[in-house]
């Protein structure tokens, strides 16, 4: 009983931080965001071949500067992002994650997913939020994968690039991610 009363106490406090950070983690306001999407894509490109290779091909890339995860037993992540097509914003997203399962720690980092068909994007846009696990088939490149990368061999729909990781975080646990379309 004790532990469980422990637990929650820990959830609710997780959440009390997540809540604070969130506005934080939004980067403000949108032309903000559209900045910190660029100059989070330049690094990455600059770091990443495949990134860059794959950028030429994408009908779209998905931008998360910013996300914050956070867990001690119950965790969470939050972050918002910007859709480029073309390299000009075309709409505002917000990834949310939930998990539980031994895990402890702090983290932030950013991600992008490089969308490689108008199905991905419209599946994106049309469903109630896009899971991840569900739907178009997504890759997360890792440095290996990245360096034997060829436009001959991108024949998925969607390519995940992590950037950007700062702060310590452990544990292993189940883990739900949903990406949401912002209201305009």
């Amino acid at each position: 009983m004790r532990a469980v009363r422990l637990q929650r106490t820990l959830a609710v406090l997780l959440l009390g931080v997540m809540l604070l950070s969130a506005q934080q983690v939004s980067g403000g306001s949108k032309p903000d965001l559209e900045k910190s999407a660029a100059k989070s894509l330049k690094l990455l490109y600059k770091k990443s071949p495949a990134a860059r290779m794959l950028q030429k091909k994408a009908v779209g890339v998905l931008v998360f500067p910013n996300i914050v995860k956070a867990g001690f037993m119950v965790g969470g992540q939050i972050g918002e992002g910007v859709m480029l097509k073309g390299g000009k914003p075309s709409g505002y997203y917000s990834s949310v994650a939930a998990s539980y399962g031994y895990q402890v720690g702090v983290q932030s980092f950013g991600y992008a997913l490089f969308f490689m068909n108008d199905a991905a994007i419209k599946y994106l846009d049309t469903s109630s939020g896009f899971e991840v696990g569900v739907g178009p088939s997504i890759v997360v490149v890792d440095e290996g994968m990245g360096k034997s990368m060829t436009s001959t061999t991108a024949t998925q729909d969607v390519y995940a690039f992590i950037f950007d990781q700062s702060g310590l975080m452990a544990g292993m646990g189940i883990q739900g991610s949903k990406i949401t379309k912002l209201s305009d």
